[in-house]
């Protein structure tokens, strides 16, 4: 007859029994059999409720994948020759993904003539974005011509991802607030002294 080396519902050894003597102290129990070292000699069995055991696994899994931080890498797009308005619209969007906590890459895109000076414009196009989020950012790949193309990568200074408004409020957080602390309320005025009629 097969047989198991089994460890009771609290970690307890309870030694090298047969298969069935091991079932029966689990449904003595109210509780499951499970094996859980199948490879040993002889395999190792426990005694455990399993819905509870993996339920508990289960959450586990989830409060580690809360403790993961997800980080994008998000593309913006320009030209040698993109006016100053919509590169200025681009910058917006790069520091918003900055603030979100995303990897930002920066491609400059040369067409025909363009190339000959490529290395020249393209450099003052990123220098220029580089500037303009230097104080969210740091350089995580340096502008580099790849093809056709000029291309950096910045990534943000803090990875954490902002929670504020709604979000904040499910989560009970408080919005963070600028300026350090929270001012004080102002108190109210006093109310103006009744004026008391002569007798």
């Amino acid at each position: 007859m097969p047989e198991v080396r089994l460890v009771g519902a609290n970690n307890e050894q309870l030694g090298v029994v047969s298969i069935n003597e091991a079932l029966q102290r689990a449904r003595a129990l109210d509780l499951d059999l499970v094996e859980v070292a199948p490879a040993a000699a002889p395999p190792v069995c426990r005694i455990m409720d399993y819905g509870k055991f993996k339920y508990m696994q289960s959450k586990r899994e989830q409060e580690a994948r809360k403790k993961q931080t997800v980080i994008q890498v998000k593309e913006i797009k320009v030209r040698p020759k993109t006016d100053e308005h919509d590169l200025n619209v681009k910058i917006k969007h790069i520091r918003r993904f900055l603030e979100e906590g995303d990897k930002v890459k920066v491609t400059v895109r040369f067409r025909g003539r363009e190339l000959t000076y490529a290395s020249q414009s393209g450099f003052e196009v990123l220098k220029h974005v580089l500037e303009a989020v230097g104080d969210l950012s740091k350089v995580e790949s340096p502008p580099k011509m790849e093809g056709k193309t000029m291309m950096m990568v910045v990534s943000p200074t803090a990875h954490k991802k902002k929670t504020t408004g709604p979000q904040a409020a499910a989560s009970g957080q408080r919005p963070a607030t600028t300026g350090g602390a929270p001012k004080p309320t102002p108190a109210a005025p006093p109310a103006p002294a009744e004026k008391q009629e002569g007798k």
